[in-house]
C-alpha cells in the first residue's frame, strides 16, 4: 500500500478521492486544518499537502446499507406484518362470531314458533336444517315434560322444549329454552 505523506499525518493513497486542482480551498467539515491533518476528523477530511494542494479524503464505508442495518429493517418489518396479520385474523373470526350470535337467535325462534303451533300429539324431538337459505345450520329440537312439586298437578300440561342452531357441525352452538303449556 502506497503511502502519501503530509506535514502532519501519514494516510493511504486509498483514501484520497482527488485532489481540488483549480478549485476554492476545501476545508474541513469541523475543526480546523491542523486538526483535520492530525487526523481529529475522519469523516470527509481535508489535508494540506506539502504542494499546498487540498486533497479530499473519503469516508472508507461506500453509501450503502450494512447486513445489519438491513436485518434490523426486515425484523421491524415482519413484526408489524405479523401484527396486522394476526388484527386482521382476527377481526374477521369477531365477523363471523357476531353474524352467527345474529342470525342463530332469529333461526331459533322462528324454529319454536313452528313448534309452538303444533299440537300436542305432534311435538316430539326433531332435528333438521334451515334449506338453501342458511346451509351450514342445522337445528335440533327436544320436548320433554316438566316436573315439579311446586306446580303439582299444572306441570302434567307444561313442556319444556329446547331449541339449539348449531353451525358446521358443532363449530358453534346457540341454544333456546321455553315453555308451552298445552291443553287437550
Amino acid at each position: 500500500m502506497r503511502i502519501l505523506k503530509t506535514e502532519n499525518a501519514a494516510f493511504p493513497r486509498s483514501a484520497w478521492k482527488r485532489e481540488c486542482r483549480g478549485k476554492p480551498p476545501c476545508l474541513p467539515l469541523s475543526g480546523n486544518r491542523r486538526d483535520a491533518a492530525a487526523g481529529g476528523n475522519r469523516r470527509g477530511l481535508l489535508l494540506h499537502h506539502r504542494t499546498h494542494t487540498f486533497l479530499c479524503l473519503v469516508r472508507e464505508r461506500e453509501q450503502a446499507f450494512t447486513l445489519l442495518e438491513v436485518m434490523v429493517a426486515i425484523s421491524i418489518i415482519v413484526i408489524v406484518l405479523v401484527s396486522v396479520y394476526r388484527l386482521h385474523a382476527q377481526t374477521i373470526s369477531m365477523a363471523e362470531a357476531a353474524r352467527f350470535f345474529t342470525v342463530a337467535p332469529l333461526l331459533a325462534q322462528s324454529k319454536i314458533a313452528e313448534l309452538e303451533i303444533k299440537s300436542a300429539d305432534e311435538l316430539t324431538n326433531d332435528s333438521g336444517d334451515f334449506g338453501d337459505d342458511f346451509p351450514t345450520y342445522t337445528w335440533t329440537a327436544t320436548v320433554d315434560s316438566v316436573e315439579s312439586e311446586l306446580l303439582g298437578a299444572v306441570a302434567e300440561d307444561l313442556k319444556q322444549i329446547d331449541v339449539s342452531v348449531i353451525l358446521n357441525n358443532g363449530e358453534s352452538v346457540y341454544s333456546f329454552r321455553t315453555y308451552q303449556f298445552i291443553t287437550e
